[in-house]
């Protein structure tokens, strides 16, 4: 019987201290976030006019929050990298080793290396002058976005570009900084997969070679039952081990978005 007691006592005393520290919470929180509105342009029911109420602000940010992670990760290098881990381990024959949870971290780490100059930039003409309180949030996404919409158009084939620009009867572009992210992210996206898929078809070539010599050894030995996989496998990370093949793939991969 104590021990509920303490706890209850304990709870009590607890819910007592916070509640001060929760009221005044409550009542910064609307301030904080009708101050961000009005540095992003939205409109809330301060000084700037009535607009959208608290909870469709919060429903809003929510929203975005969820498709932010898969937005940015589509407008950097990650899609690339991953198709190409996921391809290879298809090619050396292997379901689940490694797995996917060890794929996705390798993609993520390696787009991190290989935006690192663009997220420099992006820090440098955004992040810190933002911090600084040199330029507001609206100077702060569009310099982020100049930096990278370069990055993309770099890594954009102009025949993708031009595909998605006929669909959607935009005008010509003068030059590739006045193509919208509406048309070029599309672009980019179908770029990325046809590079991927590219790399992975020379990726599978010499794994399809040690799979036909095998299945020839195993027909002319007349051992038609043995699935050629099962003998090829130990061959198949053999020859993966020994060149290297992690260094020479991820060097590889790093140096197709010079």
């Amino acid at each position: 019987m104590r021990r509920p007691f303490a706890l209850a006592l304990a709870g009590a005393i607890l819910a007592v201290t916070l509640l001060p520290t929760l009221a005044h919470a409550q009542e910064a929180i609307p301030g904080a976030l009708d101050r961000a509105f009005e540095q992003i342009g939205g409109t809330g029911d301060g000084p700037g006019g009535p607009g959208m109420s608290m909870s469709l602000q919060l429903l809003l940010i929510m929203g975005l929050l969820t498709i932010l992670p898969s937005l940015v990760l589509m407008m950097t290098s990650f899609t690339r990298i991953l198709v190409v881990l996921a391809i290879l381990r298809q090619a050396i024959g292997l379901q689940q080793s490694p797995p996917n949870q060890v794929l996705i971290g390798l993609a993520m780490f390696l787009s991190l290396f290989v935006m690192a100059p663009t997220l420099d930039r992006v820090n440098e003409t955004a992040i810190a002058p933002y911090a600084a309180d040199q330029i507001n949030a609206q100077e702060a996404i569009a310099n982020a976005g100049t930096e990278f919409h370069a990055f993309m158009v770099r890594q954009t084939r102009e025949r993708d570009l031009t595909m998605f620009a006929e669909m959607a009867n935009a005008p010509q572009f003068a030059s590739s900084r006045e193509v919208p992210f509406s048309i070029l992210l599309p672009a980019f996206v179908t770029s990325e997969l046809k590079t991927a898929f590219q790399i992975g078809f020379m990726l599978f070539l010499p794994f399809l070679v040690i799979d036909l010599v095998i299945s020839s050894v195993l027909m002319s030995l007349g051992m038609m039952m043995m699935s050629p996989m099962v003998v090829s496998m130990p061959f198949k990370l053999l020859l993966f081990v020994l060149v290297d093949g992690w260094a020479l793939m991820m060097g590889s991969l790093a140096a197709s978005f010079a």
